[in-house]
């Protein structure tokens, strides 16, 4: 399951990171938010498979949250809720919630329920573009959107620079030549294109690497070409 991009939304810091490290180990790419207008802006901003939103949030809770989602999205929620919070549980399911899990809960629990809601709404067909979206250890690309983020943050790409890294990250752990890139990328015969596609790999490079010196994702190799690591 590591196609899928979880929204994690809790008004503490120490519940939103602890639930990111569990999805991260099981492949997912997740985007946090601290209430539920940030969830909302994340929303629109990100492509969102699944939501694990709490019910108790400053400024938008997540009863109401959950109520403005299901006005325009069918994305699987699932709530958490403390064992005083029945009642907006309830709501929470009666107003389109798919699942809860009631706080403190087993990390492992929630992950099962996340793969459970995932593997349904697949099944059902919800996701059928699911298989054109690839995350490589946070870099993500969505084929529909022809959009690319980083830990959930887009980056503005050039529609040329979104083709070399699709096609990298198509053909994740290939090297690819400059002439191999140039003449897949521009669709003409490569002559002389060694500055300009080393121009491009350095910008592309300027908007997906904390560290452009030091790439996490887009790697040379020396005297052959250039890679995406899988």
């Amino acid at each position: 399951m590591n196609n899928y991009s979880i929204l994690v939304v809790d008004d503490e810091k120490e519940i939103r990171d602890g639930i990111e490290i569990y999805l991260k180990n099981e492949g997912m790419a997740v985007i946090k938010a601290q209430d539920g207008i940030e969830a909302i802006e994340k929303l629109n901003k990100h492509v969102i498979h699944l939501i694990i939103l709490d019910i108790m949030m400053p400024r938008l809770d997540g009863i109401a949250t959950t109520f403005k989602i299901r006005e325009e999205k069918n994305i699987p929620i699932i709530i958490l809720s403390a064992k005083s919070e029945d009642i907006d549980k309830i709501l929470g399911l009666q107003i389109g919630a798919d699942d809860y899990v009631t706080k403190p809960f087993n990390p492992l629990e929630l992950i099962a329920r996340v793969k459970s809601q995932l593997r349904r709404y697949v099944t059902l067909g919800v996701y059928k573009e699911i298989e054109k979206v690839i995350n490589l250890n946070g870099l993500t690309l969505d084929e529909s959107a022809k959009e690319v983020t980083v830990d959930g943050e887009f980056v503005k790409l050039t529609p040329t620079e979104y083709k070399i890294v699709e096609l990298l990250m198509k053909n994740a752990g290939r090297v690819f030549s400059i002439n191999e890139i140039y003449e897949r990328v521009w669709k003409e015969p490569c002559f002389n294109a060694e500055n300009t596609v080393a121009v491009h790999i350095r910008k592309i490079r300027e908007k997906i690497e904390i560290n452009p010196k030091q790439p996490r994702y887009l790697k040379v190799v020396w005297g052959i070409g250039y890679k995406i690591e899988k």
